[in-house]
Protein backbone atom coordinates (compact mmCIF):
# COMPACT_ATOMS: atom_id res chain seq x y z
CA UNK A 1 0.00 0.00 0.00
CA UNK A 2 1.24 3.83 -0.40
CA UNK A 3 1.29 6.51 1.93
CA UNK A 4 -1.59 9.63 1.60
CA UNK A 5 -2.46 12.41 3.14
CA UNK A 6 -5.68 12.97 5.37
CA UNK A 7 -6.27 16.26 6.79
CA UNK A 8 -10.45 15.90 7.66
CA UNK A 9 -11.36 15.34 10.91
CA UNK A 10 -14.12 13.20 9.52
CA UNK A 11 -12.55 11.19 7.28
CA UNK A 12 -13.48 7.62 8.00
CA UNK A 13 -9.72 6.83 9.09
CA UNK A 14 -9.78 9.21 11.54
CA UNK A 15 -13.09 7.83 12.78
CA UNK A 16 -12.07 4.55 13.15
CA UNK A 17 -8.93 5.03 14.79
CA UNK A 18 -10.43 7.37 17.43
CA UNK A 19 -13.18 4.48 17.83
CA UNK A 20 -10.20 2.42 19.39
CA UNK A 21 -10.40 4.45 22.50
CA UNK A 22 -13.21 1.98 23.12
CA UNK A 23 -13.56 -1.27 24.19
CA UNK A 24 -16.13 -2.78 22.37
CA UNK A 25 -14.32 -1.40 18.86
CA UNK A 26 -11.03 -3.11 20.29
CA UNK A 27 -13.07 -6.33 20.69
CA UNK A 28 -14.44 -5.89 17.41
CA UNK A 29 -11.23 -5.55 15.08
CA UNK A 30 -8.58 -6.91 17.32
CA UNK A 31 -6.62 -3.95 17.53
CA UNK A 32 -5.15 -1.21 19.47
CA UNK A 33 -3.79 2.54 19.29
CA UNK A 34 -0.08 2.75 20.30
CA UNK A 35 1.04 6.19 20.52
CA UNK A 36 4.83 7.78 20.18
CA UNK A 37 7.71 6.79 17.74
CA UNK A 38 9.25 4.77 21.08
CA UNK A 39 6.57 2.34 21.53
CA UNK A 40 6.91 1.74 17.41
CA UNK A 41 10.51 0.91 18.26
CA UNK A 42 9.87 -1.18 20.78
CA UNK A 43 6.97 -3.34 18.34
CA UNK A 44 9.47 -3.17 15.93
CA UNK A 45 12.55 -4.81 18.19
CA UNK A 46 9.75 -7.42 18.88
CA UNK A 47 8.84 -8.04 15.16
CA UNK A 48 5.52 -6.49 15.20
CA UNK A 49 4.46 -3.82 12.67
CA UNK A 50 2.07 -1.73 12.43
CA UNK A 51 -0.86 -2.35 10.56
CA UNK A 52 -1.42 1.68 10.71
CA UNK A 53 1.19 4.18 11.04
CA UNK A 54 -0.02 7.71 11.31
CA UNK A 55 2.16 10.56 11.39
CA UNK A 56 1.77 13.69 12.00
CA UNK A 57 3.05 16.71 9.26
CA UNK A 58 5.43 18.49 12.19
CA UNK A 59 7.18 15.30 12.98
CA UNK A 60 10.51 15.23 12.14
CA UNK A 61 13.13 12.58 10.21
CA UNK A 62 14.02 10.14 12.30
CA UNK A 63 16.31 6.78 11.64
CA UNK A 64 13.49 5.14 13.49
CA UNK A 65 10.44 6.94 11.81
CA UNK A 66 12.49 5.86 8.32
CA UNK A 67 12.45 2.24 9.99
CA UNK A 68 8.80 2.49 10.89
CA UNK A 69 7.69 3.38 7.68
CA UNK A 70 10.12 0.69 5.81
CA UNK A 71 8.30 -2.22 8.02
CA UNK A 72 4.88 -1.10 8.22
CA UNK A 73 4.78 -1.11 4.23
CA UNK A 74 7.01 -4.44 3.90
CA UNK A 75 4.17 -5.97 6.21
CA UNK A 76 1.22 -4.56 3.72
CA UNK A 77 0.52 -1.78 6.02
CA UNK A 78 -0.36 1.95 5.39
CA UNK A 79 1.14 5.08 6.31
CA UNK A 80 -1.42 8.49 6.58
CA UNK A 81 -0.04 11.86 7.01
CA UNK A 82 -2.51 13.93 8.95
CA UNK A 83 -2.45 17.41 10.74
CA UNK A 84 -2.16 18.34 14.24
CA UNK A 85 -5.96 18.43 14.99
CA UNK A 86 -6.39 15.10 13.70
CA UNK A 87 -3.74 13.65 15.98
CA UNK A 88 -5.29 16.16 19.16
CA UNK A 89 -9.03 14.27 18.64
CA UNK A 90 -6.93 10.95 18.43
CA UNK A 91 -4.79 11.29 21.12
CA UNK A 92 -7.13 13.24 23.20
CA UNK A 93 -4.00 15.29 24.58
CA UNK A 94 -3.52 19.18 23.82
CA UNK A 95 0.45 17.86 23.56
CA UNK A 96 -0.17 14.85 21.62
CA UNK A 97 2.65 12.57 19.68
CA UNK A 98 3.44 12.92 15.97
CA UNK A 99 3.57 9.10 15.31
CA UNK A 100 1.06 6.54 15.67
CA UNK A 101 0.42 3.45 15.45
CA UNK A 102 -2.15 0.93 14.99
CA UNK A 103 -1.59 -3.07 16.21
CA UNK A 104 -3.18 -6.23 15.88
CA UNK A 105 -3.72 -7.32 19.72
CA UNK A 106 -1.54 -10.78 20.62
CA UNK A 107 -2.90 -12.55 23.20
CA UNK A 108 -0.71 -15.62 24.70
CA UNK A 109 -3.00 -19.29 25.57
CA UNK A 110 -2.32 -20.69 29.24
CA UNK A 111 -1.50 -23.84 27.24
CA UNK A 112 1.28 -21.82 25.37
CA UNK A 113 3.24 -20.84 28.32
CA UNK A 114 6.32 -22.31 29.25
CA UNK A 115 6.51 -21.83 32.78
CA UNK A 116 10.56 -23.10 33.08
CA UNK A 117 11.28 -20.39 30.91
CA UNK A 118 11.62 -17.90 33.40
CA UNK A 119 11.83 -17.41 37.31
CA UNK A 120 8.74 -15.89 38.20
CA UNK A 121 5.00 -15.24 36.60
CA UNK A 122 2.45 -12.97 37.36
CA UNK A 123 -1.22 -13.79 37.74
CA UNK A 124 -3.78 -10.99 38.48
CA UNK A 125 -7.53 -11.43 39.45
CA UNK A 126 -10.16 -8.87 38.31
CA UNK A 127 -7.76 -6.04 38.22
CA UNK A 128 -9.53 -3.29 37.70
CA UNK A 129 -7.24 0.01 36.97
CA UNK A 130 -5.90 0.28 33.75
CA UNK A 131 -2.92 2.36 34.55
CA UNK A 132 -2.09 -0.11 37.60
CA UNK A 133 -2.26 -2.60 34.99
CA UNK A 134 -0.02 -1.19 32.00
CA UNK A 135 2.28 -0.70 35.23
CA UNK A 136 2.41 -4.22 36.21
CA UNK A 137 3.30 -5.25 32.42
CA UNK A 138 6.41 -2.78 32.37
CA UNK A 139 7.44 -3.73 36.02
CA UNK A 140 6.92 -7.73 34.54
CA UNK A 141 9.00 -6.99 31.51
CA UNK A 142 11.65 -4.86 33.92
CA UNK A 143 11.84 -7.67 36.16
CA UNK A 144 12.11 -10.29 33.59
CA UNK A 145 9.11 -12.26 34.52
CA UNK A 146 7.42 -14.70 32.03
CA UNK A 147 4.44 -13.07 31.59
CA UNK A 148 1.07 -11.87 33.21
CA UNK A 149 -2.17 -13.43 33.22
CA UNK A 150 -5.28 -12.23 33.73
CA UNK A 151 -8.27 -14.09 35.86
CA UNK A 152 -11.76 -12.95 35.19
CA UNK A 153 -13.24 -10.15 34.73
CA UNK A 154 -10.01 -8.00 34.35
CA UNK A 155 -9.68 -4.48 32.70
CA UNK A 156 -8.03 -4.51 29.26
CA UNK A 157 -4.95 -5.09 28.61
CA UNK A 158 -5.06 -2.58 25.13
CA UNK A 159 -6.98 0.40 26.29
CA UNK A 160 -5.05 3.23 25.04
CA UNK A 161 -4.37 4.31 28.90
CA UNK A 162 -3.29 0.92 29.65
CA UNK A 163 -1.17 0.79 26.73
CA UNK A 164 0.03 4.21 27.49
CA UNK A 165 1.17 2.90 31.27
CA UNK A 166 3.42 -0.31 29.72
CA UNK A 167 5.52 2.24 28.08
CA UNK A 168 5.88 -0.14 25.25
CA UNK A 169 6.58 -3.22 27.61
CA UNK A 170 2.83 -4.59 25.91
CA UNK A 171 4.97 -5.51 22.94
CA UNK A 172 7.36 -7.75 25.27
CA UNK A 173 5.49 -9.16 27.76
CA UNK A 174 3.43 -12.46 27.13
CA UNK A 175 -0.28 -11.52 28.37
CA UNK A 176 -2.83 -14.22 28.75
CA UNK A 177 -6.86 -13.92 29.42
CA UNK A 178 -8.72 -16.45 31.22
CA UNK A 179 -11.51 -17.79 33.21
CA UNK A 180 -11.14 -18.67 36.62
CA UNK A 181 -11.99 -22.04 35.84
CA UNK A 182 -9.35 -22.20 32.82
CA UNK A 183 -6.90 -20.44 35.61
CA UNK A 184 -7.66 -23.67 38.51
CA UNK A 185 -7.44 -26.04 36.46
CA UNK A 186 -4.30 -25.09 34.29
CA UNK A 187 -2.83 -24.30 37.53
CA UNK A 188 -2.49 -28.22 39.09
CA UNK A 189 0.36 -28.79 36.77
CA UNK A 190 2.22 -25.97 37.57
CA UNK A 191 5.95 -26.93 38.35
CA UNK A 192 6.73 -24.53 41.03
CA UNK A 193 5.18 -22.21 44.08
CA UNK A 194 1.92 -20.78 43.93
CA UNK A 195 2.35 -17.60 45.82
CA UNK A 196 -0.68 -15.74 46.86
CA UNK A 197 -0.56 -11.88 48.88
CA UNK A 198 -3.47 -11.33 51.42
CA UNK A 199 -3.53 -8.55 53.94
CA UNK A 200 -4.98 -11.33 57.05
CA UNK A 201 -1.78 -13.45 55.44
CA UNK A 202 0.38 -14.48 58.43
CA UNK A 203 3.83 -15.06 56.60
CA UNK A 204 5.99 -12.18 55.22
CA UNK A 205 7.31 -12.36 51.86
CA UNK A 206 9.99 -11.75 52.76
CA UNK A 207 10.07 -15.52 54.63
CA UNK A 208 8.37 -17.49 52.48
CA UNK A 209 10.46 -20.22 49.98
CA UNK A 210 9.81 -19.35 46.89
CA UNK A 211 10.20 -22.68 44.48
CA UNK A 212 11.15 -21.52 41.25
CA UNK A 213 9.41 -20.86 38.50
CA UNK A 214 7.18 -19.13 41.15
CA UNK A 215 3.78 -17.75 40.12
CA UNK A 216 2.98 -14.79 42.04
CA UNK A 217 -1.20 -14.14 42.83
CA UNK A 218 -2.33 -10.60 42.69
CA UNK A 219 -6.04 -9.52 43.73
CA UNK A 220 -8.08 -6.96 42.80
CA UNK A 221 -7.38 -3.35 43.98
CA UNK A 222 -10.77 -3.04 46.29
CA UNK A 223 -11.28 -6.18 47.80
CA UNK A 224 -7.91 -7.99 46.85
CA UNK A 225 -7.45 -12.07 46.74
CA UNK A 226 -10.91 -14.19 46.61
CA UNK A 227 -10.97 -17.10 49.03
CA UNK A 228 -11.13 -19.45 46.23
CA UNK A 229 -7.69 -18.33 44.81
CA UNK A 230 -6.29 -18.08 47.98
CA UNK A 231 -6.85 -21.50 48.50
CA UNK A 232 -5.42 -22.76 45.23
CA UNK A 233 -1.88 -20.93 46.67
CA UNK A 234 1.13 -23.21 47.98
CA UNK A 235 1.26 -19.85 50.60
CA UNK A 236 0.14 -16.58 51.18
CA UNK A 237 1.80 -14.33 52.27
CA UNK A 238 1.57 -10.06 53.13
CA UNK A 239 3.71 -6.97 52.66
CA UNK A 240 4.07 -5.48 56.17
CA UNK A 241 2.45 -2.28 56.76
CA UNK A 242 4.82 0.06 59.13
CA UNK A 243 3.14 3.02 58.76
CA UNK A 244 -0.32 4.49 58.83
CA UNK A 245 -1.73 3.32 55.39
CA UNK A 246 -3.21 -0.23 55.29
CA UNK A 247 -2.12 -1.12 52.12
CA UNK A 248 -0.01 -0.87 48.84
CA UNK A 249 -1.12 0.37 45.59
CA UNK A 250 -1.49 -2.90 43.58
CA UNK A 251 1.47 -2.03 40.85
CA UNK A 252 3.78 -1.31 43.52
CA UNK A 253 3.09 -4.75 45.68
CA UNK A 254 3.23 -6.50 42.49
CA UNK A 255 6.48 -4.99 42.01
CA UNK A 256 7.81 -5.96 45.21
CA UNK A 257 6.58 -9.48 44.91
CA UNK A 258 8.20 -9.66 41.38
CA UNK A 259 11.47 -8.82 42.14
CA UNK A 260 11.70 -10.23 45.32
CA UNK A 261 10.76 -13.56 44.19
CA UNK A 262 13.63 -12.79 40.85
CA UNK A 263 16.03 -11.33 43.30
CA UNK A 264 15.57 -14.91 45.69
CA UNK A 265 15.83 -17.32 42.50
Amino acid sequence: MTERLVTSLTNDTVKGIRALHMRKEREVTGQFLAEGLKFIGEALDQGRAPRLLMVGMEARPHPLLDRAKAATLEAGGEIVTVTHPILEKISRRENPQTVLGVFDQAYTRLDQLDPASASCWIALEQVRDPGNLGTIIRTADAAGCGGVILIGDCVDPFSVEAVRATMGSVFAVAIVRCTVEAFLAWRTAWPGSVVGTRLDATVSYREAAYAGPTLILMGNEQAGLTDGLAAACDVNVKIPMRGRADSLNLAIATGIMAYAVTDAA
